[in-house]
């Protein structure tokens, strides 16, 4: 029945967005009208209406604008809006070139822009604003009993407590734990045991029984759910079973059973495939444009100093998977023999080493990793899938080896070009301070962090910084 209300919910909330989005759209071609401006034939904003509304609410889909809203923050929704908008109209300005729809008018796609932003941001601030407003004075409540009395109960209280516009009332507490004494649950009272359960549903109206218990009472519990089960009332059992100082939880379903997942890394399956198809595009695009100045560099290579035009290396990928990384060479053959004798992964970072690495380059393989040239053919990398364009740089097996317990959760992400140790000054940088840029990036990943990383690498690629 719930599942049901959300479904018919979330269907007229589309249908919401489909209007207003069309709305902005018309306001923006009147606009455009009024200014006299040029543009492409009518057909063609029609069209444009036809690909801004399906990929307006697949974004705020994606982004779970549709969920329920009733325990996030304004900022949430805010930044969830931002980023549909972004995505939209990078899709909508991919779209619109691909279809070569040149002629669009730039002012009517910038008032679209605005105005449909503008639009869908006020609605669901006032969905938010009015919900929140209506659920504080007491109504549009859900009635909750708690069963459980342990410290992670009363935890649960005072959230509750603390947050009136969730719209949650408690009505008490069930003793799941007999006989020892226990009266209240904060400022809740008990007001039974789990046999009393259904007593208290043919006594007062409850919509949800949440069962707040350690995980060594979870095998009790079986006939009490079975109770709610029988009179249909919504059940959730508390999932923080394990104190975990990393990963994130979550519920996930194989056929019918249940399982609790825990991952570090805190991507969602949409945002790591709108980051594959950049990958997949960018470096293919990379490795069409660039094409004329591999082949120059590869005779360059070849003419100047003995041994293949690549340097070919076994590295780690996601999760340890092996992979053969690809790079120009720019040292004489015999320089990874020599250079792979490290005892010590911090002595990488220091003068003497960078001296004895020096004295193996090449004079053509100077101005390469000057300007990490030498990097150009990951590009094969990046469009196989080994690699991103952005993550870890790919390990070499023999210094994992050498690594820290902790060092090893940086390989939970596919590895990248550029990343926050690239960005950060790459080889001035001790190896434990790479380390923790390598899992800073991994604990605050987003897209938009990847495209901060893209626009700062510029600069270090440019200047040449801390590559030799």
């Amino acid at each position: 029945m719930l599942k049901e209300r959300e479904t018919v919910l979330r269907r007229f909330l589309i249908l919401v967005d489909s209007i207003i989005i069309s709305l902005a759209c018309f306001l923006a071609f009147l606009l455009k009208g009024l200014v006299r401006e040029p543009g492409a034939p009518q057909g063609r904003y029609a069209l444009t209406l036809l690909l801004a509304v399906p990929l307006w609410c697949l974004t705020l889909y994606a982004n779970g604008i549709y969920l329920s809203m009733r325990t996030r923050s304004y900022l949430e929704v805010l930044w969830a809006v931002i980023k549909s908008a972004v995505l939209t109209f990078l899709a909508m300005g991919t779209f619109i070139y691909l279809l070569k729809l040149t002629q669009m008018s730039r002012l009517f796609f910038t008032l679209f822009a605005a105005l449909s932003f503008a639009f869908v941001l006020l609605e669901k601030s006032a969905l938010f604003m009015s919900a929140h407003y209506v659920r504080r004075q007491g109504l549009n409540t859900r009635r909750l009993l708690i069963v459980g009395t342990g410290k992670r109960a009363q935890e649960f209280v005072k959230k509750v407590d603390g947050h009136a516009e969730w719209g949650f009332g408690i009505l008490g507490a069930i003793d799941d734990e007999p006989g020892r004494g226990v009266r209240q649950v904060g400022r809740l009272d008990i007001i039974g045991n789990l046999d009393d359960i259904p007593r208290i549903f043919h006594k007062d109206a409850v919509d949800e029984v949440v069962f707040v218990v350690p995980r060594s009472r979870l095998n009790s519990l079986q006939d009490a759910i079975h109770k709610c089960e029988t009179e249909g009332v919504v059940v959730t059992v508390a999932v923080d079973l394990f104190d975990t100082l990393l990963a994130k939880s979550s519920v996930t379903e194989l056929d019918g059973m249940p399982f609790l997942h825990f991952k570090t890394t805190h991507a969602r399956e949409w945002e790591l495939l709108v980051k594959r198809i950049f990958d997949f595009m960018a470096s293919g695009l990379g490795i069409l444009v660039l094409s004329p100045f591999l082949l120059v560099t590869a005779i360059l290579i070849k003419i100047t100093s003995p041994g293949p035009v690549f340097y070919k290396q076994p590295r780690l990928g996601l999760h340890g998977r092996r992979f053969i990384l690809y790079k120009f060479r720019t040292m004489r053959i015999g320089a990874h023999d020599v250079l792979s004798e490290v005892t010590d992964l911090n002595d990488m970072t220091t003068p003497e080493f960078r001296n004895k690495k020096t004295n193996w380059i090449t004079p053509v393989g100077r101005f390469l990793r000057k300007f990490s040239l030498d990097e150009l053919p990951q590009l094969f990398n990046v469009f196989i899938g080994h690699m991103s364009i952005v993550g870890p740089r790919p390990t070499v097996p023999d210094e994992v080896e050498k690594y820290k317990a902790w060092h090893r959760r940086r390989f939970s992400m596919k590895p990248g070009i550029t990343c926050l140790w690239q960005v950060n000054g790459r080889n001035n940088i001790a190896f434990e301070d790479w380390m923790k840029l390598d899992l800073k990036y991994l604990d605050n990943w987003s897209l938009w962090l990847d495209v901060k990383i893209l626009v700062k690498t510029v600069p270090v690629v440019l200047f040449g910084i801390g590559a030799y």
